[in-house]
């Protein structure tokens, strides 16, 4: 998945480290129902580096861990000209997406090579859940560009969803989607529900609703919510507020935790 680059909207860090002049004062909060990563901590000293991947770094902004994401891991990768893997996911179990939001991007699939735009990319993955009597999904490349979003009911166009998949789909478990507020749109009541979410703002600026707070959050920023936790969100404008949603879908929960 990925978006035209001749639009160049979207948001992705680039590293450096503040300046020593710079206040510790920021907005970086971690709770037990959400977390809030401000694009002001991705700085160099917080990057990490993977096993076979040439000239590469990243930043994890999502891992399952005791107290915070519990499905899914979300990379946002920096790959230099050149750089790369052949050997890049090593989790034969595992699902993947990825979200290009700058540079150019070949993936090689079967021996088939897909181009997508940008070297900066989002990698969200998640150990799949098969069930049996359902197919694997087959893989998919796509432009949001060339997805018509899906207007949410009664809302005269002010909140939109881009669906890479078919909800009705259940052979997919998670679902990757762009979340699209008009200026002045809303979430207008309390979303409490059984997904676990993950939210890279990719465009514009809001006012989000967490557990029991008002967080202000702009392009760069990343969100964890935790299954349950009651979100809703207030669109600041002046342009579009976007962001990149991660939820698990589509299974029975499970009934003993993991030890």
């Amino acid at each position: 998945m990925g978006n035209d680059k001749k639009i160049g909207a979207y948001y992705a860090p680039t590293g450096g480290l503040p300046p020593q002049t710079q206040l510790l004062t920021d907005r970086a909060m971690f709770t037990e129902a959400y977390t809030v990563i401000p694009k002001g901590t991705f700085s160099d000293i917080v990057t990490s580096f993977l096993p076979f991947w040439d000239k590469t770094r990243l930043w994890v902004i999502a891992r399952p861990l005791s107290g915070f994401a519990e499905t899914f891991s979300q990379y946002i990768m920096e790959v230099q000209p050149g750089g790369g893997s052949d050997r890049a996911e090593l989790d034969d179990e595992a699902e993947g997406v990825l979200f290009v939001v700058e540079g150019e991007v070949t993936v090689t699939l079967n021996n088939t090579k897909h181009n997508l735009a940008d070297a900066r990319f989002h990698w969200v993955r998640k150990a799949y859940e098969a069930v049996e009597g359902l197919d694997y999904p087959e893989p998919l490349f796509l432009n949001e560009k060339e997805i018509a979003p899906t207007v949410m009911p009664d809302t005269d166009g002010a909140w939109a969803t881009t669906r890479f998949v078919d909800p009705t789909d259940l052979r997919h478990d998670m679902h990757v989607t762009i979340v699209t507020f008009e200026p002045g749109g809303t979430i207008p009541f309390a979303e409490t529900h059984v997904m676990e979410h993950g939210l890279y703002v990719l465009e514009g600026k809001a006012v989000y609703r967490l557990n029991q707070d008002w967080v202000e959050v702009e392009a760069g920023d990343f969100m964890w919510l935790r299954a349950f936790c009651p979100q809703a969100c207030y669109a600041g404008g002046p342009g579009k507020f976007r962001y990149l949603l991660y939820k698990d879908v589509n299974r029975h929960m499970k009934l003993k935790l993991s030890r």
